[in-house]
């Protein structure tokens, strides 16, 4: 039930919040702190507990397991796993959601009881779409992530908040009905082989599809993880969303709703459709290329801070895509490192630009410099998060930009090679941020205040957060490792036998990896 009570913490503490906001502007703060308190608490608890599971059991790849009928007359249930990778994402999730309520404590002043309501079920639904394991399940809380997001930025945003929420939705919107025509057709398809209509995840996995539908079909689902991630060109969104949203809007958005889109992939797309999502490798890292490219030129033609910080996300997102379609273990662990890191350090970025717009009332930064010498504190934090965006060793995007340009490597030498210049790049934009904002000629702004205590609280531990996994990202990737090595044991198999592989065998192998590994380390 630990699963339910997660989602269940996050939709009562939302709904408590917006009653007792009718009342007191002040109590649905601390409401929404609680509440995210205790989920995080709850899965870091759990986590600590299957930690030593994880390592001495690695053939245990779901770790827990909750099915109850839901609408049994069209084989929908409410059923929920996760494996290590779940976790993982969930923890970020809850950790993410705290910070959100912290960085939104003076900023949101009306109408409180709706926002912190808003947030809330924002965390629910995306704690939903990664432990969901039926696709309508599935559908249902991508949705519930939606529109609680579309408010957040249509009421608490900036000038264009409106034009920045239309886009935000139709874009996400469109997308996600297409893969809801794709997951009907994997339903039908599957209920026409074996007679047993059915939305479950494992046995859909096992459905024979003609090798022409299980394209179209994927292509469907990739198209609504490809617009979240987001994958260059439907990346256009982004920009206005992260530009117009609140801090915490911009927060969720880079560490946790594009995260999705990754976990869609290495989730739904490589183990549904293998065969299809290989003849997708190609194109796939090509477009993720592209993207990282893309999005560090634009990042340095960028004077709006949160534009900037916006296409620096597309950026590293194309790493991640180029990970997942390397199809090797090293590509996978880099993407889960890179998942983590990267809300962290491009979330830190967010609140960073949320503080200097709070104090400056602009987020030109033509209109900043010398800051440095006014806020120092502010200074050393922006420029240890610049580092991390520009990947220097001894921080967490380090590892994971090294994994995954090992992994491209052995899948293509000249692809790897031209995403090597984005580091290159990162370096220029992540410079630039420095030099414009903390550096640069003295602007004719008076006093400014450096942090407060309740910011100095969430930098702190952003920052302990990127120098640890920087230093020792071991249990990140020991924890993922299980479902990294179930998705490589899927590739490969060969694709016409994926999903017929029996449990013993599957167990063999991934002992046999794992102690593979305890021998390499």
């Amino acid at each position: 039930m630990i699963l339910v009570w997660l989602i269940g913490i996050f939709m009562g503490g939302g709904t408590a919040a917006l009653i007792l906001g009718q009342w007191n502007k002040s109590i649905p703060r601390w409401v929404a702190l609680a509440t995210a308190l205790a989920g995080f608490l709850l899965v870091a608890i759990f986590w600590t507990n299957q930690y030593q599971m994880i390592n001495t059991h690695p053939s245990s790849v779901w770790l827990v397991d909750f099915k109850r009928d839901w609408i049994s007359s069209f084989g929908i249930s409410f059923h929920l796993s996760i494996d290590g990778l779940s976790l993982l994402l969930l923890v970020l999730t809850c950790f993410l959601g705290i910070l959100a309520v912290l960085c939104s404590w003076k900023e949101i002043t009306e109408r409180t009881g709706f926002y912190y309501f808003n947030l809330l079920w924002i965390l629910a639904g995306v704690s939903g779409v990664f432990m969901a394991m039926d696709l309508f399940l599935f559908y249902f809380f991508w949705e519930v992530m939606l529109i609680p997001m579309y408010f957040l930025i249509g009421i608490w945003g900036s000038e264009n908040r409106v034009y920045a929420a239309y886009k935000f939705f139709i874009f996400t919107q469109a997308s996600g009905l297409l893969m809801f025509l794709a997951i009907l057709g994997l339903y039908f398809i599957h209920g026409q082989n074996t007679g047993m209509y059915t939305f479950n995840y494992f046995e859909l996995m096992e459905t024979v599809i003609p090798s022409e539908t299980g394209l179209w079909l994927m292509l469907g689902f990739m198209v609504a993880f490809a617009v979240k991630l987001p994958v260059f060109p439907f990346h256009t969104w982004l920009p206005d969303a992260h530009s117009e949203a609140p801090t915490a809007g911009s927060l969720i958005l880079a560490g946790l709703l594009l995260k999705t889109g990754a976990y869609g992939m290495l989730r739904f797309v490589i183990p549904l459709f293998p065969a299809a999502a290989e003849q997708m490798a190609l194109p796939a890292m090509i477009l993720g290329v592209a993207g990282i490219v893309y999005g560090a030129v634009l990042a340095y033609s960028q004077t709006d801070l949160k534009r900037l910080v916006a296409f620096t996300s597309v950026s590293h997102m194309g790493f991640v895509l180029m990970g997942i379609f390397s199809f090797n273990e090293l590509a996978f662990q880099g993407v889960v490192m890179q998942l983590v890191t990267h809300a962290i350090s491009t979330g830190a970025l967010f609140i960073m630009a949320g503080m200097i717009k709070e104090r400056l009332h602009t987020r030109d930064m033509n209109q900043m410099g010398g800051l440095w010498s006014r806020m120092p504190k502010m200074g050393a934090v922006g420029l240890l998060f610049a580092m991390a965006s520009l990947g220097l060793p001894g921080l967490g995007n380090f590892i994971a930009e090294f994994l995954i340009l090992l992994g491209a490597f052995k899948a293509s030498v000249w692809i790897t090679t031209v995403a090597a210049l984005g580091l290159v790049f990162s370096a220029a934009y992540s410079l630039r941020i420095v030099q414009k904002i903390f550096w640069g000629p003295q602007d004719g702004y008076g006093h400014i205040r450096d942090f407060s205590l309740r910011e100095i609280l969430v930098m702190t531990t952003l920052t302990l957060s990127i120098i640890g996994l920087g230093l020792y990202p071991q249990p990140v990737i020991d924890t993922a490792a299980p479902a990294i090595n179930k998705l490589v044991l899927l590739l490969e198999t060969d694709k016409t036998q994926v999903g017929k592989v029996t449990k013993p065998d599957t167990q063999q192998y991934l002992v046999k990896k794992y102690q593979e590994s305890y021998v390499r380390k």
